[in-house]
């Protein structure tokens, strides 16, 4: 009793970690200055290192939000627990102007357990976007004063959740929906020092609350090959939402303030998307999976205004290898991982995006009784722009996760 009120005490200490956590930056992008962000990839673990599938994936030893009718497959006995933090290094070039960063932060907090026979529950709190960015320039102004125009933001959108998933044909048919709290907000600020008065100084700032409840719903179908392969069929539906909003503006000269002002519901929408994954597992040996996922960001709209966005296609493909799970030697049950992805991202700059390739490698290192998992993956990231005037952006991210799977409840016979 005393070791399982221990680690419950563990486990909310990492939950308040992770709440104190979402107010840190993780990205710095230019490009977060517009919309919601950087949309943040809710693979975890496994998933992650296999180039941040999940949508076909379906496993017993991981919990994966981004299909919820995931969520069914794991025994009576067990509780799920998953923790993760990223760093990250990135580079910047614009011509001949080159800048690096360097941020970390924790990803996501997330538990999973069976509430009756084929029907599971998960619960957690990820990002649901980021935003990090710091730029400026000298400039010359009409009448030949040199001032200095800098913008800053900072902030996100949070995304607490809770899912269900139920086994509707036994070993064969699963669905589920996940019910999720996205709120946050992103402040963001412009600001002119001029050179020749130190003291003057135009700043225009303005802070945006977004809440609201949105869902999403999963189905997954499994086709046996044989006793030890199988084939799994993964689909998703999220449909489009708006935001409850409230923005707070201001203007400030010098040390006055100039002018401020606060509105609601101006419309910020959610995108409706889908996505399909296929899955091939060869138990305790291989898994191979694939997946596409859109989302209409074109017909969204963002502070009131429409077109502001290109829609947003992703797809990803990864492979997990065990060399031999009842092998002696520790090497060999290691579950070696990699994957690549390629993202249209939904950012639109004077009509003008960019596209994203990305390359993961990654272990999973296996603990205690071989249940429980320490998960780690290097990602690479280039961003590549539609017009050369934008800049080029190259991230390197490493993740360290760690996948609790234990027998909670399991009665013990006491002799």
């Amino acid at each position: 009793m005393q070791k399982r009120t221990n680690r419950i005490q563990l486990l909310g200490l990492l939950f308040l970690m992770t709440i104190a956590s979402t107010a840190q930056n993780s990205v710095n992008s230019p490009y977060t200055r517009y919309g919601y962000g950087e949309i943040a990839n809710h693979s975890f673990g496994a998933g992650r290192s296999m180039g941040g599938i999940g949508i076909g994936l379906r496993s017993s030893n991981q919990i994966n939000p981004m299909n919820p009718a995931s969520y069914s497959n794991m025994d009576s006995m067990t509780f799920l627990f998953d923790f993760g933090a990223s760093f990250q290094f990135s580079k910047f070039k614009e011509g001949t102007n080159k800048q690096t960063d360097m941020n970390g932060n924790v990803d996501y907090i997330a538990m999973q357990f069976p509430i009756f026979k084929r029907v599971a529950f998960s619960a957690g709190l990820l990002p649901y976007s980021h935003v990090g960015y710091k730029f400026g320039e000298v400039k010359t102004s009409p009448d030949g004063q040199r001032y200095t125009e800098s913008f800053q933001g900072a902030g996100g959108l949070n995304q607490l959740y809770g899912g269900l998933s139920i086994e509707i044909w036994k070993k064969r048919l699963s669905i589920g929906s996940n019910i999720n709290y996205v709120f946050g907000t992103i402040n963001q600020s412009a600001r002119i020092d001029y050179l020749s008065d130190a003291t003057t100084s135009v700043i225009r700032s303005k802070s945006t609350e977004l809440k609201d409840v949105l869902f999403d719903f999963g189905l997954q179908f499994v086709q046996p090959v044989s006793k030890t392969d199988q084939f799994v069929v993964g689909l998703t539906y999220t449909p489009k939402k708006q935001f409850k909003n409230k923005r707070f503006t201001q203007e400030q000269n010098g040390s006055e303030i100039v002018s401020s002002d606060t509105t609601t519901n101006l419309a910020h929408e959610t995108p409706l998307g889908y996505g399909f994954g296929i899955s091939y597992t060869k138990a305790n040996k291989f898994i191979a999976a694939l997946d596409f996922s859109f989302q209409e960001w074109s017909k969204v709209a963002f502070d009131g205004k429409m077109n502001e966005f290109n829609n947003r296609s992703r797809i990803a493909a990864g492979f997990e290898l065990i060399p031999n799970l009842y092998s002696r030697p520790y090497i060999n049950r290691i579950r070696y991982r990699a994957g690549l992805n390629y993202t249209n991202s939904y950012i639109k700059v004077n009509s003008n995006g960019y596209k994203e390739f990305g390359a993961t490698l990654g272990a999973g290192f296996p603990i205690s009784d071989a249940r429980s998992f320490v998960n780690f993956s290097v990602e690479y990231v280039k961003i590549v722009p539609d017009i050369k005037t934008m800049i080029n952006e190259d991230y390197f991210r490493m993740t360290l996760s760690f996948t609790f799977n234990e027998y909670w409840f399991f009665k013990r016979r006491v002799d």
